[in-house]
């Protein structure tokens, strides 16, 4: 009999993208309540935190066919969050092979593997399959990706709803948070640096996403799991603010000075990938369903501020 049955008899949830922001906190959340067993699988070595105890963790390259069967075979897990993507639009769009490689093909091994043990496959989606004509968007609007990220996740949503056990959709923009690691910044810890030190910043106003904390969009993802609902659903903040709008409230928070924050509009910067203006999610069916109940941004900044000081504590 296999050793990791004998281990626990909790359900197991098996994490891709374990090392990063998100599958971090999913880790974090699953240790916390204790009801699930975390299978953390990355890309090369763990880069959780060392003091993080009661998982396993897995080298999974979810590209590699033959690594991503033989993990699945000795773990069989019940549930499956696939949060491991390529993500850079700018990148995924002047390296469309590898851009391919690790979000179409690499779900379609995840979902070969999933299928061995029947289990419930959570795929993390995005609001870069819209065109952002006419955001925010419920979970029946019709996709019409604008670049090459968004067109390779939606042909991979379509693949994971052809899949014939259970699965969940989950759509999502503007992930921000901390990992342990301060490895990734986000657009509150680029605010805060540059206006600490003097810079003047700019910042687009025609962009619209509904900004969504890591902590809760982890939180969603095992509300799936514990209520077993399947098919798509949104999970995002609630308000709908631009760049602009975000950076000013981080002046705020922290006491710095928002006159150095300076508005532009998307044609300013001429990014290699076209984004959608105005995308956000509207949240009403995983509030109903999930019971998804996601902070406010203001919350958000708070939560970071308080995670900030813990970290320079640590250094």
């Amino acid at each position: 009999m296999d050793i990791n049955i004998l281990k626990s008899e909790k359900p197991k949830i098996l994490i891709t993208g374990a090392n990063g922001l998100l599958g971090q906190k999913i880790v974090k959340k699953i240790l916390i309540d204790g009801q699930f067993e975390a299978i953390a699988t990355g890309k090369g070595p763990c880069r959780l935190p060392g003091e993080w105890d009661g998982y396993d963790y897995e080298e999974m390259d979810i590209t590699n066919h033959r690594e991503v069967m033989q993990v699945f075979q000795i773990y069989a897990p019940q549930y499956v969050i696939h949060a491991a993507s390529m993500t850079d639009v700018d990148r995924c769009e002047v390296s469309r092979h590898n851009c391919y490689e690790q979000n179409v093909k690499a779900t379609k091994n995840i979902i070969h593997a999933c299928s061995r043990s029947k289990a419930h496959l959570i795929f993390i989606s995005t609001d870069f399959i819209f065109d952002g004509k006419n955001g925010p968007y419920d979970e029946e609007d019709k996709p019409n990706p604008l670049n090459f990220y968004g067109q390779t996740k939606l042909e991979t949503e379509i693949a994971v709803r052809q899949y014939p056990y259970h699965w969940s959709i989950v759509r999502t923009n503007l992930v921000y948070g901390i990992s342990h690691d301060m490895s990734r910044s986000n657009i509150i810890l680029w605010v805060k640096k540059g206006l600490e030190q003097g810079k003047t910043l700019e910042l687009v106003d025609d962009q619209f996403r509904t900004p969504t904390l890591a902590e809760d969009l982890a939180e969603g993802c095992l509300l799936i799991v514990t209520k077993k609902a399947c098919g798509i659903f949104n999970l995002s903040g609630e308000e709908l603010l631009t760049p602009y709008d975000m950076a000013v409230m981080t002046a705020e928070f922290f006491n710095l000075d928002k006159k150095k924050i300076k508005k532009t509009d998307s044609s300013h910067f001429g990014q290699v990938a076209i984004r959608p203006l105005r995308t956000g999610l509207i949240i009403s069916k995983a509030k109903e369903i999930l019971g998804f109940s996601p902070k406010s941004f203001e919350e958000g900044i708070g939560i970071m501020a308080k995670q900030i000081k813990l970290a320079d504590y640590k250094t």
